[in-house]
């Protein structure tokens, strides 16, 4: 049973055009039904580094406000359960920031991370101001953690939230406006790029139906705002239907909402999904509202996978309001720790340590951010040390009520860390083939008068005598304001200036006239911010029209 997913991903590995590709998935389905009918363990996606005489070594940092408390209480009860583990320690967040280290990690301590298997951090606090990164951001980039994937279960009646929850968020971990890239351009008007790639998709897309074939899961649902975003967002639609349609047709349902509402129906009825995948700003909002209409925020971990590191954190951030007061509940943390275990081969101890937090829970003992007053089933008030002793003295124990944790199915995924298969698998990817040609230009200007007649009439003196391109759009904000603007839209000093060849839609032109209409408009006094060249692809579009286009 173990082989045949391997199987099925050495298929996969092909182009998903790939007529033998789509016959040897087919034909390997029904053996792939009977590996997922006898693996239901809620985290066999997370692959094993399998078993070692010696400890896995594991990167720690103990991060800001409260993350040295919950840090401490994780640990004493990793060491309580006995788990096989040696640690590297590092520091990172405000400190290092403050000394010096932009990206709030030193130097050196980024060959500590990568030598280690495992990275299990304690939230952080990045410095309010221009000029520091996110480090969460810089760590999941830098090593390639691409998947973040978020368990979230409902505690019912023992935790006051939404019942028969029991769903997984996979979120795109790069890409998406959490590259970073933003600019302002003029007085008025910032930017932020939102940068989506093929691979990027289809590499998270795939995780996602993996894990849901590995897990006996029924449904997988992609989030996105393709309806607006028909570009971006469309992209990432597309790739998820392809590859369900080409790939996993029948391995599970697979439907697609919109993220607006998609995200309302969670904090609503989030008892109908099942696995979710969505881009990487949604996914980290998504994530925390699933979070918090369950119980707490502060119960949920995450895992954060790679192909050779990953790293495991709570959810949520460093409540410096809280820190140093014993108020903080381990438990998200705590959790990251028991996906941490999973991934490093220590099933046993994962489910030891998590039912002993469960019978924790059904037992009364409860962190102020849970603690509910009258319900009958919040029993003690407990603080964080009283909390990490309450579940070290249930180690063994399982829980009565909720569902006991069992993670001794496991199924290797071999898209997962550390697998040979799923670096050969990055390796076969083969970008579409597509003609493209160059179409034409949108130049962006700076002008503080709010007329974009006199700017229309600037263009066309300053362009005149470029051949094969002419002004046929001005915008402000994406809106059209020229030809034909109405005087009740808001303006900006912030424009967009479209050049499109005079032979019509589907005409192309050569580099030099785009450069020469740069250096006319320039000439001319019109102060250039920004140029995109406009591309078809196959003769379509690749750039969206302004409204009103």
């Amino acid at each position: 049973l173990q082989t045949l997913p391997l199987q099925v991903m050495l298929a996969r590995s092909l182009s998903i055009a790939s007529a033998a590709a789509r016959r040897s998935v087919a034909a390997a389905r029904p053996a792939v039904a009977a590996a997922r009918a006898a693996s239901a363990a809620p985290m066999a996606a997370f692959s094993s580094t399998g078993a070692s005489s010696e400890p896995v070594r594991v990167t720690i940092a103990r991060g800001d406000g409260i993350g040295p408390e919950i840090m401490d209480a994780t640990l004493r009860i990793l060491e309580a359960a006995k788990v096989d583990l040696a640690y590297d320690e590092i520091e990172i967040g405000e400190n290092v920031y403050l000394a010096g280290h932009s990206s709030g990690i030193k130097p050196a301590d980024w060959d500590v991370l990568r030598r280690n298997p495992a990275f299990l951090k304690a939230p952080i606090t990045t410095p309010v101001g221009k000029g520091y990164k996110s480090l969460n951001v810089s760590i999941r980039k830098t090593l390639g953690l691409y998947a973040n994937v978020r368990p979230t279960v409902s505690l019912t009646p023992f935790v006051q939230g939404k019942a028969n929850v029991d769903l997984i968020c996979v979120r795109e971990n790069e890409e998406d406006t959490y590259a970073g890239i933003e600019h302002q351009q003029t007085p008025e008007v910032v930017q932020c790029l939102k940068l989506v790639s093929r691979p990027g998709c289809e590499r998270i897309v795939r995780y996602a139906f993996d894990y849901a074939v590995a897990n006996n899961r029924k449904r997988v649902t992609a989030f996105h705002k393709a309806n607006i975003m028909k570009i971006t967002d469309g992209m990432f639609l597309d790739v998820a239907r392809e590859i369900y349609a080409a790939e996993y047709d029948g391995m599970f349902k697979f439907d697609d909402i919109i993220v607006d509402i998609g995200t309302a129906l969670l904090a609503d009825t989030p008892e109908k999904f099942d696995v979710l995948v969505m881009p990487n700003l949604y996914g980290d909002i998504a994530s925390d509202v699933i979070a918090q209409v369950v119980g707490s925020v502060g119960l949920g971990g995450s895992a954060n996978i790679g192909e050779t590191v990953s790293m495991f954190e709570a959810i949520h951030g460093s409540a410096p309001d809280i820190a140093g007061k014993k108020m903080a509940n381990p438990s998200g943390l705590l959790l990251g720790a028991v996906q941490m275990l999973q991934h490093v081969g220590h099933p046993a101890e994962a489910a030891a340590i998590q039912n002993a937090w469960l019978k924790t829970i059904e037992d009364g003992i409860h962190t102020g951010d849970i603690y509910t007053e009258g319900t009958g089933y919040s029993k003690q008030l407990a603080n964080t040390d009283e909390f990490t002793d309450a579940i070290i003295e249930r180690l063994g124990q399982v829980p009565t009520s909720l569902p006991v944790a069992d993670f001794s199915s496991k199924v290797e995924t071999p898209t997962l860390a550390g697998s040979a298969q799923a670096q050969a698998e990055r390796k076969r990817y083969h970008a579409p083939q597509a003609v493209r040609e160059l179409h034409g230009v949108d130049v962006f200007a700076f002008m503080d008068k709010r007329d974009p007649d006199a700017l229309a009439a600037a263009l066309h003196e300053a362009t005149k005598d470029v051949e094969g391109l002419e002004l046929r759009l001005i915008t402000n904000r994406g809106v059209k304001v020229w030809p034909n603007g109405l005087p009740e839209t808001f303006m900006t000093d912030h424009w967009r200036c479209r050049f499109r060849p005079t032979e019509g839609p589907e005409g192309v032109v050569d580099a030099s006239a785009v450069l020469d209409v740069i250096n006319k408009v320039s000439r001319a006094g019109i102060e250039v911010i920004k140029t995109e060249n406009l591309f078809l692809f196959d003769g379509q579009p690749g750039f969206s029209l302004g409204q009103g286009e």
